[in-house]
C-alpha cells in the first residue's frame, strides 16, 4: 500500500535536491515506496542492516562515487552514521560535475538521530519529508472505509491490513517485542526491555494526561531524569508525542507540563492487551485513546510546518489541539469528543476568549456538520481532517 501523495513529495524532492531523507516509523511502508520510485530510475539500494551491504561501504567514497550516475537509496542509515561525512563530500564534487539533484534517497526510523547527523553535515544539501502511518482520508478511500478498524488497529500498514484483529494484534505484539529487544539498543544507552515495556505501558494507560515524570519513575523504581531520558528515547523514535502547551499572553496560570500519547492508537490498544472495538468500547482508555487517535490524523493531514499545542489554565479552561499554520497567519481551536453529543463545557468557550482562534471545532464520532455555538462547529473527523489536508 504506496502513499500516493509522499511518493509526490519523494519524486518532486528528489528533482529539486541531491538528498532526500524520508523519515517515519519502522514498519510504516518507507522501503516499500523507495523500491516504488526505484522502479523508474537507475537505482541501487542497500539495506544498511544487512551485512552483505554494509560491507559494500567498506570504502564508502569509492563505492558511491562508482555509481554516481544512479539514485542510491540508504535504508536505516542509523546503522552507518559515519556516511553523513562522506555524502556531504560527494555531493559537494558532484555539483562541480552538474551532478545536482536526485543523487540519494535515505530511509530512517528515527528522528532526531536522522536529522542530527544530516542536519550538521547536509545543511543546504537535503530535503526532509516525514512519513506517518496510514490516515483517515487514505482509509476511506478504500472500497469499505471503516474508521474504527484503523482505531482498533492503528495506520501501521500490516496491522490495518490484518485478515482480522486477532492476526493485527499479534503482528503488533510482535512490533513492540522488535522494538525492545533490538530497535531500542541500537539507538542509546543500554536500557532494560523489561523496564522501557512498563514505561510505555504506563503511557499507555495514561493516554493525552500531564506528562509527571516523578510519578511514573517511584513505579519504576529509577529517577525521574532517567524517566524523562527513556520518554525522550521514544519521543525520536516516533512512538510517543509530547505535545507541548501553548504559551500565549495572558495573566491566566498556565499548565507548563506537556501531554504525552502513544502515538499510534493500535499499538496503544496492543500494550493494553485491546484486540477489539467491543473490547475497546468497554476500556477506560476509550476516549483518550479516541483523543489521541484524532490529534494524529488530524496532523498527518495538516500542512507541512503546522505548530500543534494544547491550552489549558489552572482555573480549567482547556482546548485539546490548537493548530498555528505556517507563517502563524491562522490559528485553529479543535476540541475532541468521543461521543456522539459533541456538547463541549464551560472550560472550552473560556479557553476559545483567552486565544481567540480564527476558527474552533468540536470534532465527534459522527459524520454530520452543524453549529454548536456561533462561531463553532460540529464536525466529523474525515471533514476537517480534508479541510486540513485542502489548506496545502
Amino acid at each position: 500500500m504506496i502513499k500516493r501523495e509522499i511518493y509526490q513529495k519523494v519524486e518532486q524532492a528528489l528533482a529539486r535536491q541531491a538528498a532526500v531523507a524520508l523519515i517515519g516509523p519502522r514498519q510504516v511502508g518507507k522501503t516499500t515506496l523507495a523500491l516504488a520510485i526505484a522502479k523508474k530510475r537507475k537505482t541501487v539500494y542497500l539495506d544498511l542492516e544487512a551485512r552483505k551491504d554494509r560491507e559494500k561501504l567498506r570504502d564508502p567514497e569509492l563505492f558511491l562515487t562508482k555509481n554516481e550516475d544512479q539514485l542510491v537509496i540508504l535504508d536505516e542509515i542509523h546503522r552507518v552514521p559515519e556516511l553523513f561525512q562522506t555524502l556531504r563530500g560527494l555531493i559537494d564534487q558532484g555539483r562541480r560535475k552538474g551532478l545536482r539533484t536526485g543523487r540519494f534517497l535515505i530511509l530512517g526510523s528515527a528522528s532526531i538521530d536522522l536529522l542530527r547527523q544530516s542536519g550538521e553535515s547536509l545543511a543546504g544539501r537535503i530535503a526532509y519529508i516525514d512519513m506517518e502511518p496510514l490516515n483517515v482520508l487514505e482509509t476511506n478511500s478504500t472500497k469499505k472505509p471503516d474508521p474504527a478498524k484503523l482505531w482498533v488497529r492503528g495506520g501501521l500498514p500490516d496491522s490495518f491490513l490484518a485478515v482480522d484483529d486477532e492476526e493485527s494484534l499479534a503482528w503488533r505484539h510482535d512490533f513492540i517485542r522488535t522494538y525492545l529487544e533490538r530497535d531500542v539498543p541500537q539507538f542509546g544507552p543500554r536500557i532494560p526491555a523489561e523496564t522501557l515495556e512498563r514505561l510505555w505501558i504506563m503511557l499507555a494507560h495514561s493516554q493525552g494526561q500531564l506528562l509527571n515524570a516523578s510519578k511514573l519513575a517511584g513505579s519504576l523504581s529509577v529517577s525521574a531524569p532517567t524517566v524523562t531520558s527513556y520518554i525522550d528515547l521514544l519521543v525520536d523514535l516516533l512512538l510517543v508525542r509530547r505535545l507541548q502547551p501553548l504559551y500565549v499572553n495572558t495573566k491566566k496560570r498556565l499548565v507548563k507540563s506537556p501531554r504525552v500519547y502513544v502515538r499510534d492508537s493500535g499499538i496503544t490498544h496492543a500494550l493494553l492487551g485491546i484486540s477489539d472495538y467491543n473490547q475497546l468500547s468497554g476500556h477506560p482508555v476509550f476516549g483518550s485513546s479516541w483523543e489521541g487517535f484524532v490529534i494524529e490524523n488530524l496532523l498527518s493531514a495538516a500542512p507541512d510546518r503546522t505548530l500543534a499545542s494544547f491550552y489549558r489554565t489552572s482555573a480549567g479552561a482547556e482546548i485539546d489541539l490548537v493548530l498555528e499554520f505556517p507563517g502563524l497567519t491562522e490559528k485553529w481551536a479543535i476540541e475532541i469528543k468521543s461521543g456522539l453529543i459533541p456538547k463541549p463545557g464551560k472550560g472550552f468557550y473560556n479557553a476559545l476568549e483567552d486565544i481567540k482562534p480564527d476558527r474552533s471545532f468540536v470534532v465527534y464520532a459522527g459524520s454530520e456538520r452543524y453549529p454548536v455555538s456561533k462561531d463553532t462547529d460540529a464536525i466529523g473527523l474525515v471533514e476537517l481532517a480534508q479541510e486540513l489536508r485542502d489548506k496545502e
